[in-house]
């Protein structure tokens, strides 16, 4: 493993044990830090570097590279040249500063999004977490630039949403309190860059959604159907502690267990030997047998929202296997779909069932190695290959240079889920401390700042290292309005801009849509072999040689 629990050089701490991507197995809203991700939300760019500049030398201890993982791969350097520089720059040491890397992309077939950093978090959808925390979410994404994504059944679980069902079970929504405000929220501050994805699971397509987006919202959204996630392999599910709203929920045709209808559940839950409800989404496609029907049902479904007049469509598919991957990328390509996202296991930010996230699905390197071998067979047909975001275990700037270099060209953007939430967490506990009187609005956890907070400062001035980058944009006035928790994110997004920055001009990239999976390679030989990057000590091999025969 490349994070252990204790990082001594940057000062960061795992509250719990660490996984691939650095963040803890279990990541709690309330915690007083200070894993890398949390301490990046305050100190931004100063983490990229060791603590004590002055009194410290500092070496790396990630020298040995066991298995096939993101951290077996390793970014390839070079001492000589510079690929991507705009018109206004030169290949003059001058101009080859890492200040000058360029991370602006875009993604889509005929109507281009754009984003400052290949960046875009995951599905935010049903969960608490996600409702208690979306503002900061939101606010943060739109001023880093970046998509958000709404996530399933935010209209199924709202008790204030209305929805009328006609006979034929096709949904009409006539209220969606909480979908709206977290598109309104997301387009206070969105000023081009980035944008918004809301996405259709079974129960989502069966209310009517989308017909609710396109009529309120037009195509200022992007509208993405869902075949999974690399977390399960079953529907999304929550968890809720009240007998009405358990009841609510089936009503409103979701699988509840236990189910809330039968009178010893309900006796098991005055007694409190039930004290909660877990809701179950449905699988989809489960009356198509056949490749060709699940195509038939797919292309019909894109046609559909079309016709709706959503302009930009995409897919979210999940770890499934060889032959759904195929039918991804295939089907989307085919579809002109402006996005597929492709979510390796196991993450999650939901509440997935444990052993499933640890035992089913591909895992993430394994899945978008495959993506690439998958997409490029269509690309050497002449096809123009859907644009891809790759998901599953990315935290950190190296981990997005590593899945963009694996997936290139096709890989525009890396979809992180949970490390893109822990400033909003961050942020809402340090503002409901300052306060107090805002704390349960907030969500807020913490009745003081801990010394982890105190040691970088006890005012959000101070705290926060992007606070007056964002009052320079928005003004003093349009400050006061913004979450702490977006403050936070913003932060952590400068990190890791700051971050591929320097990767890139190391690689001599100098514009992030110059990278290439010779910019990486693998650390031990079986990663080599399922990835298709070549080993360090062949990358390159031949010229070297050249050069000695010479």
């Amino acid at each position: 493993m490349r994070f252990v629990k204790s990082n001594d050089v940057l000062g960061t701490t795992n509250r719990g044990n660490p996984t691939e991507s650095g963040l803890c197995t279990l990541c709690r809203a309330d915690c007083q830090g200070k894993c890398e991700v949390w301490l990046s939300s305050l100190v931004g760019r100063k983490l990229l570097y060791p603590r004590s500049y002055g009194i410290v030398t500092a070496g790396a201890n990630n020298t040995t590279h066991v298995g096939v993982s993101y951290n077996s791969l390793r970014i390839q350097g070079y001492a000589y040249g510079s690929h991507g520089l705009n018109s206004r720059l030169t290949s003059d040491p001058d101009d080859c500063i890492f200040p000058n890397v360029k991370l602006e992309t875009e993604f889509g077939n005929e109507v281009k999004t754009k984003a400052r950093i290949p960046l875009m978090t995951g599905a935010l959808g049903s969960t608490f977490v996600a409702a208690k925390y979306w503002d900061s979410f939101a606010v943060g994404a739109a001023l880093a630039g970046i998509p958000v994504v709404i996530g399933e059944n935010v209209v199924g679980v709202d008790l204030e949403s209305e929805i009328d069902l006609s006979a034929d079970k096709k949904g009409k929504i006539k209220k969606a309190p909480e979908l709206e405000r977290r598109i309104d929220s997301y387009f206070r501050y969105f000023d081009g860059y980035g944008g918004l994805f809301v996405q259709l699971n079974v129960e989502d397509t069966r209310n009517g959604v989308a017909e609710f987006v396109a009529d309120k919202y037009g195509d200022k959204c992007i509208i993405e159907l869902k075949w999974g996630q690399g977390a399960k392999d079953i529907g999304g599910e929550i968890q809720v502690t009240s007998l009405e709203y358990a009841k609510f929920l089936q009503d409103r045709g979701y699988v509840v267990d236990p189910d809330p209808s039968l009178p010893e559940v309900q006796k098991a839950f005055e007694t409190r030997s039930v004290k909660s409800f877990a809701r179950h989404s449905r699988l989809g496609s489960t009356d198509l047998s056949t490749v060709e029907q699940v195509r038939e049902d797919f292309m019909n479904s894109v046609v559909y929202l079309r016709s709706l007049g959503f302009k930009r469509i995409s897919l979210k598919t999940g770890s499934y296997g060889m032959e759904e991957l195929a039918m991804a990328i295939k089907f989307a390509t085919d579809a002109k779909l402006d996005l597929l996202t492709i979510d390796g296991s196991g993450g999650g930010t939901g509440m997935s069932p444990w052993n499933m996230m640890q035992s089913w699905g591909v895992p993430s390197i394994n899945l978008h190695a495959k993506a690439y071998e998958y997409a490029n067979i269509l690309a050497a047909k002449g096809h123009r290959v859907v644009d891809m975001s790759f998901a599953g275990g990315f935290a950190q700037e190296d981990s997005i240079f590593k899945g963009l270099a694996l997936g290139a060209p096709f890989t525009k953007l890396i979809c992180m889920g949970r490390a893109l939430m822990i400033p909003g967490f961050v942020g809402a506990n340090i503002e409901g401390a300052l306060f107090p009187e805002k704390r349960g609005d907030l969500n807020g956890h913490w009745a003081e700042l801990p010394k982890s907070v105190l040691r970088v400062g006890n005012a959000a001035t101070e705290i926060f290292s992007c606070y007056h980058d964002v009052e320079k944009k928005l003004g003093k006035d349009e400050m006061t309005q913004v979450p702490y928790g977006a403050l936070a994110m913003v932060t952590m997004v400068d990190k890791l801009y700051g971050g591929l920055q320097q990767l890139l001009a190391g690689a001599r990239k100098f514009d992030v849509r110059n990278i290439s999976r010779g910019d990486i390679f693998s650390g031990n030989r079986e990663t080599a072999k399922e990835t298709g990057i070549s080993h360090m000590c062949d990358a390159n091999d031949e010229s070297a040689k050249k050069i000695l025969n010479s």
